[in-house]
Parts: C-alpha cells; sequence; structure tokens
C-alpha cells in the first residue's frame, strides 16, 4: 500500500505482508497490532515495522525496544 491508495473499509486485524519501504494487505482490515505493546495501530497510521521479523510497531520507542531485545 502506498499514500495515494485507500483501504476499503474493514472490521478487525488486518494481515500484512511488510516490504522494505512499503507493506501489502494480505488479508484485509482496520487494523495490526504492535508486536511490542499489543496497542491496535489503524493501517493508515502505520509507519514502523520490520521487514526481517514480519512484524509491526506503535512508534519508534517500540521499534528501538525490539530492536534492542527488550519487548
Amino acid at each position: 500500500m502506498n499514500r495515494f491508495e485507500r483501504p476499503t473499509p474493514a472490521q478487525g486485524e488486518a494481515e500484512v505482508r511488510y516490504l522494505d519501504a512499503d507493506f501489502r494487505v494480505i488479508r484485509p482490515g482496520a487494523f495490526v497490532r504492535c508486536a511490542v505493546t499489543g496497542a491496535r495501530i489503524p493501517l493508515e497510521e502505520l509507519r514502523y515495522w520490520s521487514v526481517e521479523r514480519q512484524e509491526p510497531y506503535a512508534g519508534p520507542e517500540a521499534a528501538l525496544a525490539r530492536a534492542l531485545g527488550k519487548g
């Protein structure tokens, strides 16, 4: 998904494939869950993820905590 695509309205948790500078929605949904905090992240607000681990993060603090092995 890029910034010009609009996701179709969907309910529940999405399944996402995380790519280098983008992500692809595999199963439509409204949000994904942060791998560290468990917080809901609306797809339109998703900015942080790990391609290697294939997991999303709620923000830079959560991404750093996972990278340092604290999450």
